[in-house]
């Protein structure tokens, strides 16, 4: 019964109406179109919508986003000397005059004060401006203190508004180059984020705080029904896989 309730529920999807919508479209169109080219073109736009909007295709590609971490068990040294959180997003609610971090920041966050409870380190750095009209990492901060890191270790960077201004504003932190550094951010982000801070300092441990990458359970035929959650996780995979080509032609001026 949990299988066949599994199944239905991706029928009922939103991103599967689409799909069966497009379908439905595509045979009309093939029906009553004189010339083909129209139908061909929206066929290919259906396979394309298909593969993105299923779980193989999205975990294939944050699997080769987060192999590097999935691969070896991730540990910083134990005397590392600054835990380096980078931030995730932000938004406003209007309605209430408040900001809030989203659930990718407060994941971050978190794992990085689960790290400084095992490993306190001498400063703790909160990174991100965000783009609510409170500084994403002043929150970032305030949830930190909550969950045990003390108000006197953190160090906000409230400017950087992308990965590699965040390396240049930590940069800008501390003099000593040769810091054992503790990298938080998520594991589909780390490999960037890893580069830009390399470019500063020399040891830069990685603390993956999250994947979006899951091993396949259950019953399998509710994997190839297109979904919303896998068509999410194509978009951010698809999202940094431009950054990191971005990044590295960024290079090269």
């Amino acid at each position: 019964m949990e299988n066949v309730y599994g199944t239905l529920k991706g029928f009922v999807d939103p991103i599967f109406v689409v799909f069966v919508l497009l379908l439905i479209s595509l045979f009309i169109f093939w029906k009553t179109s004189k010339k083909k080219t129209g139908p061909l073109i929206l066929l290919l736009a259906i396979v394309i919508f298909y593969g993105a909007s299923i779980f193989p295709v999205a975990n294939y590609l944050c699997y080769y986003l987060e192999k590097d971490y999935i691969k070896k068990t991730i540990t910083a040294d134990q005397n590392t000397d600054v835990i380096v959180a980078l931030g995730g997003g932000a938004y406003d609610i209007s309605y209430i005059s408040k900001t809030f971090p989203s659930s990718t920041t407060v994941v971050r966050v978190a794992y990085a004060a689960d790290y400084y409870r095992y490993n306190p380190v001498k400063y703790f750095v909160c990174s991100g401006k965000g783009l609510g009209k409170l500084p994403e990492a002043e929150m970032m901060a305030k949830l930190a203190v909550s969950l045990g890191v003390p108000k006197e270790k953190i160090k906000i960077d409230s400017r950087s508004v992308n990965t590699w201004q965040s390396a240049v504003e930590i940069n800008k932190m501390f003099d000593k180059k040769d810091i054992r550094v503790g990298l938080v951010t998520s594991a589909f982000h780390m490999k960037r984020s890893e580069r830009e801070l390399k470019k500063y300092f020399n040891n830069v441990s990685p603390l993956p705080a999250g994947f979006l990458y899951s091993s396949p359970m259950g019953n399998p035929l509710p994997r190839y029904i297109p979904q919303s959650e896998a068509l999410y996780k194509t978009q951010i995979a698809f999202q940094e896989i431009v950054a990191r080509i971005w990044y590295l032609i960024k290079k090269l001026f």
